[in-house]
């Protein structure tokens, strides 16, 4: 087996220039899409509101103090996002039975239907977006954001 050679430094500058500029632009459509998504589950539903929710219904529960470590958020801010779940009747909360303070909080059956139609066509979109890739390839990015989601 032949190693690679090794890249020069200009071109690995280059090459991390490119890729930044193309994260940034992923990072901007990211929010729009939270936007609308919001949107799709109620007018009201802001993307900070959407991004709790989304988090919520995939973990099946959770409470505010673990959102906040979560999406290092203040407290405040994402006790506002939960109330406003709650009148959006977005999310249920009840008290935790190990420790009286905290409330253990779920999506609602309403809302986790919403966000199922809302995966489905935002899985259908990235399907689309990637049909030049092969598996392995989508496998390699897939790598590639874990890593960076681990910095």
């Amino acid at each position: 087996m032949v190693a690679a050679p090794a890249a020069a430094p200009g071109d690995v500058d280059e090459a991390l220039a490119d890729f930044q500029g193309h994260l940034n632009l992923i990072f901007t459509r990211a929010r729009s899409l939270w936007k609308e998504s919001a949107a799709r589950i109620h007018p009201e539903l802001q993307p900070a509101g959407y991004k709790l929710l989304t988090f919520i219904a995939r973990e099946g529960s959770t409470n505010a103090h673990q959102l906040a470590e979560r999406f290092e958020m203040d407290k405040s801010v994402v006790s506002r996002q939960v109330r406003m779940l709650e009148e959006l009747e977005l999310l249920q909360s009840r008290p935790d039975e190990n420790d009286g303070r905290l409330r253990v909080l779920t999506a609602t059956p309403a809302a986790c239907a919403a966000l199922a139609d809302i995966r489905g066509s935002h899985a259908q979109r990235l399907r689309t977006a990637l049909t030049e890739l092969t598996p392995d390839e989508v496998r390699v990015a897939s790598k590639v954001f874990r890593l960076l989601a681990e910095i």
